[in-house]
């Protein structure tokens, strides 16, 4: 298999996540609310429905390939490559707490339905359980053994789904923090886990191209879901309606499927997806969809339609100073890719997180 980089990492082994510095957060950096959001749609900020970017959170001192609503609406969490997870104030982009405990980076995160608890999956191998509220770590779940990528929390929350470097899928008892069962899942690292609305059914993707629905109760293989072209797979997540199924793939493609037939309905391009595992997801009411993007943006597109209705631009970039672009005479700069973004259950903002190590929140103006 090709090398491919994930978030950060690498599928040649090497994680990325080196270090667990302890980043100080600093008060989000307050943007002009009235800005455009949104430089290659539109330059009218008071356009019905568009984003704009109104607060800059920094602290983590590692790209952030994480960020998750709670499901109440008032904290943002995300996690990263320090080996950090930190809760913010959804609203002001204040810091409320750091959760500490992870050894290695933390790829992914996913909060309980009552807003109190957080899973998080990390580089270490482990899976914990938190109390968000005192910020302790009541749980560690171990099992996997290698980097943990992919968790989400059922929609009662009484069960855990984890997808892992060791190509396997773990269900979990979330109270317990005991192993229910283990899917020999893919050929490849597994990169998104994700239930259905009634936890009936989990779907799993991974490098090795496939998309696999799992009957969770008896843990068989329901269906095997794959696009011709076979490119490696970076998320997948189930409709708000469990009617359908969206998956991002590296080949700068997020397909809609409706997997009772294993057909593609829609297909959305214009993003850039060849080496990161960056989310896509939809917003609460179903109608638009919104995935990162290896150019430095995030995109939101009309499920329907399929059009791009609005550009997210912003993160920052690098500078290598040792590239030099002998056509334009200048140094190479290359955009940041936007690993991770989330959809406030309200519908009102969107979260995007960087390998910039910055987060921004974009509020809609409707």
């Amino acid at each position: 298999m090709q090398t491919a980089a994930v978030n950060g990492a690498s599928t040649n082994g090497s994680s990325g996540h080196d270090g667990s510095a302890r980043a100080a957060s600093r008060a989000p950096m307050v943007l002009d609310a009235n800005a455009p959001a949104d430089q290659h749609a539109t330059s009218n900020a008071e356009q019905s429905g568009l984003y704009v970017a109104r607060f800059i959170l920094n602290g983590h001192e590692k790209p952030i390939s994480s960020v998750k609503f709670s499901p109440d609406g008032s904290i943002l969490a995300s996690a990263a490559g320090d080996a950090l997870i930190k809760l913010w104030n959804a609203y002001t982009g204040d810091i409320m707490r750091t959760l500490v405990g992870h050894s290695k980076g933390v790829s992914d995160i996913a909060w309980s339905r009552d807003s109190v608890h957080l899973a998080s999956a990390s580089d270490d191998n482990t899976i914990r359980i938190w109390q968000t509220q005192l910020g302790k770590n009541i749980k560690v779940l171990t099992g996997h053994t290698n980097h943990v990528f992919c968790v989400n929390y059922n929609p009662q929350s009484n069960l855990l789904v984890s997808g892992s470097f060791d190509e396997t899928v773990k269900l979990w008892d979330a109270s317990r923090g005991k192993c229910l069962k283990t899917f020999p899942a893919h050929s490849d690292p597994v990169t998104a886990v994700h239930f259905n609305k009634d936890s009936t059914m989990i779907v799993s993707c991974s490098f090795d191209g496939l998309i696999r629905i799992w009957d969770t109760s008896s843990g068989q293989c329901l269906k095997t879901i794959v696009d011709d072209a076979n490119p490696h797979c970076s998320h997948v997540c189930f409709s708000p309606n469990s009617k359908y199924i969206l998956s991002s793939t590296m080949d700068s493609t997020i397909r809609l499927w409706n997997y009772h037939i294993s057909k593609v309905l829609k297909t959305y391009r214009g993003h850039s997806n060849a080496m990161f595992c960056v989310t896509s997801t939809f917003t609460a009411d179903g109608r638009q969809l919104v995935s990162g993007s290896e150019d430095g943006c995030a995109y939101i597109w009309d499920v329907q339609s399929r059009e791009i209705v609005q550009v997210l631009s912003g993160h920052g970039g690098v500078s290598l100073d040792h590239a030099w672009d002998p056509e334009c005479a200048e140094h190479v700069f290359l955009a940041e890719p936007v690993l991770g973004v989330a959809t406030h259950p309200n519908g009102n903002i969107i979260a995007t997180s960087s390998h910039d190590m910055s987060i921004k929140l974009w509020f809609s103006n409707s």
